[in-house]
């Protein structure tokens, strides 16, 4: 599983990216959702220019972004 975050650049809302947490291989989708939260505070110290506008839950074999 892997979480998905959809972040837009605060300065420049037009611009959007998606980036990808990889968890645990034996991590459900249950689980990921809620070992989900606190990845955002880290991922948002790690990325000051960034919002999360939404984020998700994929399998781990779906394509990279």
């Amino acid at each position: 599983m892997a979480i998905v975050i959809s972040a837009c650049m605060i300065n420049n809302p037009g611009v959007c990216k998606d980036y990808r947490i990889a968890l645990s291989a034996d991590i459900d989708e249950n689980s990921c959702i809620m070992f989900a939260p606190p990845h955002f505070g880290q991922w948002g110290e790690e990325h000051p220019n960034w919002r999360i506008v939404r984020w998700r839950c994929s399998s781990a074999s779906e394509k990279d972004l």
